[in-house]
């Protein structure tokens, strides 16, 4: 994907990046240092909670979702980071052998006001698993350069 700026995204313009499969050690490996509790990091346990196995972190799904965003390079050129989220929502469970993508639309874009360099992006995420679904939805702000002509 060639280099794009603020004035490079459309309200409306959606972004679908290639898929992730989750392995069990994945799920396990991330847990064990972020997420410790049973039914991400025990396999046995996990059969015996609510979920009847072993899910992904909710947090690590959200990190790969957004991962796979930023690999598109959408945002290489431009992007300076993020105030937040908004409306994140877990919505199924994230299993081993599930295979993700993430869509992306872009919802508003506003340039600043205060430097013309600059603006921001919100954009509608959803995670999506193999079979359709929404895994998470969450809407980011992205704070973005404008392409600076020179001369």
């Amino acid at each position: 994907m060639s280099d794009r700026y603020f004035d490079d995204f459309a309200v409306g313009e959606r972004i679908v990046t290639p898929g992730v499969t989750l392995t069990e050690s994945q799920i396990i490996d991330f847990a064990l240092r972020y997420d410790p509790q049973p039914f991400h990091i025990d396999v046995e346990a996990a059969k015996a909670s609510n979920y009847g196995g072993l899910i992904a972190s909710g947090f690590q799904t959200l990190a790969i979702g957004f991962r796979m965003a930023l690999e598109t390079g959408a945002f290489r050129a431009c992007g300076m980071g993020s105030p937040g989220f908004d409306e994140l929502r877990w919505l199924k469970p994230v299993r081993p052998g599930d295979t993700l993508h993430s869509e992306l639309e872009v919802v508003e874009k506003t340039p600043s006001r205060s430097k013309p360099d600059r603006g921001m992006l919100r954009i509608k995420y959803r995670i999506v698993n193999q079979r359709g679904e929404d895994v998470i939805t969450f809407t980011s702000m992205h704070l973005v350069r404008r392409k600076v002509e020179l001369g």
